[in-house]
C-alpha cells in the first residue's frame, strides 16, 4: 500500500472512531451524565466551544475558521512530505494531527445544525425546530475522563481535563514527533525559513 493510501486510511479511521463515539454520546447522554468504567476512567459528557481539552481562548467563529485553514495547510504539508519521500512514520504522525483537527471541525461546523441541545435531556437528531446553533457554531463533544489521582475529599488532582478521540490523536502525535521525529520537524522548519527569506543580491 502506498504512503498516500496509508495516510488517507489512517485519517479516515480516526475520523470514523471520533465521530461514531461523539454521535453515540450525543444521542445517549444528557449533558453532565457520566458512567464509571474504572475508578480511574469515566465516560463523562461535556461540550465546549474552545480548543483541545476544553480551553477557551479566542472567539468561536475565528477558531473554527482557523481550524479549517490549519487542516488545509496540514494536507498540503503531508503532500509535500510524500513528494520528498520523508519517513513513513513522520507522514502518518502528521496525518494523526490532521485527523484530530478535522474531527473537531466537524463538530463545530455541523453539530449545531444536526442536533438539539443536551441541557437536561438527551439530544435528538435533526429536531423539528432546527438545531441548537448555526453553521460554524456547534459545540465540540468531549467524553473521555481520567481522574487518576484524587485528594482526600475526592477532587481530581490528575488528570482533570475531559477530551475526545480527536484531541487524543493530536496529543499522541505531538508526543511521537517530540520523541521520534524531531529531526524531520527541524528540517521542515529550516526549509520553511529558507523559503521565507528572499535572497539578497
Amino acid at each position: 500500500m502506498s504512503i498516500t493510501k496509508k495516510s488517507i486510511l489512517l485519517i479516515f479511521i480516526i475520523l470514523l472512531v471520533d465521530q461514531v463515539s461523539k454521535i453515540y454520546i450525543k444521542l445517549n447522554f444528557a449533558l453532565g451524565d457520566n458512567v464509571e468504567v474504572f475508578s480511574w476512567f469515566k465516560i463523562y459528557f461535556i461540550e465546549n466551544n474552545g480548543m483541545a481539552f476544553g480551553m477557551e481562548i479566542i472567539g468561536k467563529l475565528f477558531l473554527t475558521l482557523f481550524r479549517i485553514v490549519a487542516v488545509g495547510a496540514l494536507a498540503y504539508y503531508i503532500h509535500l512530505l510524500i513528494k520528498k519521500q520523508v519517513r513513513t512514520g513522520y507522514i502518518l504522525t502528521i496525518s494523526l494531527v490532521l485527523a484530530g483537527a478535522a474531527g473537531n471541525i466537524l463538530d463545530s461546523l455541523f453539530y449545531g445544525l444536526l442536533f438539539s441541545d443536551s441541557y437536561g435531556h438527551i439530544a435528538t437528531f435533526l429536531p423539528d425546530g432546527g438545531g441548537y446553533a448555526g453553521l460554524f457554531y456547534g459545540k465540540v463533544v468531549d467524553m473521555l475522563y481520567f481522574p487518576i489521582i484524587k485528594n482526600a475529599v475526592g477532587e481530581t488532582i490528575f488528570f482533570s481535563p475531559i477530551f475526545n478521540v480527536a484531541d487524543s490523536a493530536i496529543s499522541v502525535a505531538v508526543g511521537i514527533i517530540l520523541i521520534f521525529f524531531r529531526k524531520e520537524l527541524n528540517e521542515s522548519l529550516e526549509s520553511k525559513k529558507e523559503t521565507d527569506v528572499a535572497p539578497i543580491d
